[in-house]
């Protein structure tokens, strides 16, 4: 019975609202259209002023991978991720998943490639995927969109989410799985 209703409710859901926002606005007496073109602008404008924060990050994400930077700090984190249990080959995902989701999602498909799509690192990786943030992406968009410089809080509460993430995902895999 929820099962009907779900479908009908992802049915209906984009018509509903897709007929139903214009017609409000016609009822509210808006001019629906050029309430929308005014949005358009305003978002286009926001896409260009964010640009340069999308070009840095993206930079810095190629130097660190290019430099093989990565490779040298997972090699050096080796005894502390044996130590708590953490498999290494998760590492560089747990970090390029704050960076970047383009390249986590790469390394996600070469670990299921490599592993196989129900083995426990398959599965880890998914979930580590599926359950995580591109932190750093998602602050240099909202951030430079209202051009914020001073960022306070935001970075340090992010990627502790995003350590208390990765951990979880072992444990809850290896717990699971």
């Amino acid at each position: 019975m929820i099962r009907l209703i779900f479908e009908q409710i992802s049915i209906w859901a984009i018509p509903v609202l897709l007929v139903g926002i214009p017609f409000i606005g016609l009822l509210r007496k808006v001019k629906v259209y050029d309430v929308f073109i005014d949005g358009a602008k305003e978002g286009f404008q926001v896409a260009v002023n964010i640009i340069p924060f999308l070009v840095g990050i993206l930079v810095a994400i190629g130097m660190f991978r290019g430099s093989g930077a990565m490779d040298l700090l997972t090699n050096a984190l080796r005894p502390v991720m044996a130590a708590i249990n953490f498999p290494p080959e998760l590492f560089p995902l747990a970090v390029f998943r704050s960076l970047t989701g383009s390249g986590s999602l790469a390394l996600t498909t070469d670990l299921v490639k490599t592993h196989g799509p129900d083995s426990l690192f398959g599965r880890m990786a998914a979930t580590m995927y599926g359950s995580s943030e591109t932190t750093f992406y998602v602050l240099a968009v909202y951030f430079g969109a209202i051009s914020v410089k001073k960022t306070r809080h935001a970075v340090p509460a992010a990627l502790i989410g995003d350590i208390v993430a990765a951990i979880a995902t072992v444990a809850v895999c290896a717990w699971m799985f």
